[in-house]
């Protein structure tokens, strides 16, 4: 039996790539919503951006916008412009679309366990719109690749060594319940990447 030709690539167009920032970045939005009403905190740079927001009061969208932005140099350097612009994008959309939610949507009831897994789908799912498109909300993982490219510190055990600090200081700031709904959420969310966001899955560019 002769092989399959090999597909050829499809490039995104510039809309395809615009639906895919503004819908992914919304998911993860209404993720954020579920873990901010809940009181949970996720990994990376959002992580880091639920502790301060615990911990002082600040906004979240505008802390986050903050934290991501001495990475971009890095993402330039590692990744390339489009997907640095792209990221940028993706990081302003989330911060603003944060901080639009309580005028649009609110919660009268909501146990953790459910904002946990349904918070963790909803972002799994964001996030793998904006792989597939070349695009990520920047932070901590783009540190990692550097690292891993300058220092040969392998990328996974860096982002793992990051949120496991990231969890260990939330137990001084959120209650250790709210910490393992926390795990919990992180489990759903890479649970949705590591089923569906693995090479040759997907072709488009």
């Amino acid at each position: 039996m002769s092989a399959h030709p090999a597909l050829a690539v499809e490039r995104h167009t510039a809309f395809e790539d615009a639906q895919a920032l503004v819908t992914g970045t919304l998911f993860i939005a209404l993720g954020v919503a579920l873990f901010k009403h809940a009181g949970l905190l996720t990994g990376g740079t959002a992580g880091l951006a639920f502790l301060l927001h615990y911990a002082t009061g600040w906004s979240f969208g505008a802390v986050f916008f903050v934290l991501n932005l001495p990475f971009y140099w890095l993402a330039w350097r590692r990744m390339g412009a489009a997907f640095t612009v792209k990221t940028f994008v993706a990081v302003a959309l989330l911060s603003v679309f944060t901080e639009l939610q309580p005028w649009v949507i609110g919660f009268q009831a909501l146990t953790p366990a459910y904002a946990a897994v349904m918070g963790g789908l909803l972002m799994g799912a964001g996030f793998l719109m904006l792989f597939r498109h070349r695009a990520s909300l920047g932070g901590v993982g783009i540190l990692a690749l550097y690292l891993q490219d300058s220092r040969g510190w392998r990328a996974g055990k860096v982002q793992m060594a990051i949120d496991c600090a990231i969890v260990a200081a939330a137990f001084a700031i959120v209650d250790p319940q709210r910490v393992v709904y926390s795990v919990v959420g992180a489990v759903a969310l890479n649970l949705i990447l590591a089923i569906n966001h693995k090479p040759g899955r997907y072709v488009a560019m």
